[in-house]
């Protein structure tokens, strides 16, 4: 993902495949253990999102090149609480 714009492109793409795999779901068309696994995955895959988007303001506000800003691992991300 190269800027910004893109980087909210794919938060809305994640976002919309988490409430049609909640719908489908709700709906039997989905399993709770394939449900759950999938949510896992988007989860991780919208905290990396968030984080690249957080560097890149920093290093703006900071005068730097938000360009240089690098997605992080998901154990990275999801390990910030720990």
């Amino acid at each position: 993902m190269s800027d910004d714009k893109s980087i909210f492109s794919r938060i809305d793409e994640l976002v919309a495949e988490e409430h049609e795999l909640r719908s489908r779901h709700a709906a039997g068309k989905v399993g709770d253990a394939d449900e759950k696994a999938r949510l896992r995955q988007l989860e991780v895959e919208l905290d990396q999102c968030w984080d690249l988007l957080r560097q890149r303001r920093a290093k703006r506000e900071f005068g730097e090149n938000p360009d240089d800003a690098q997605a992080r691992s998901g154990d990275t991300v999801e390990g910030y609480l720990n």
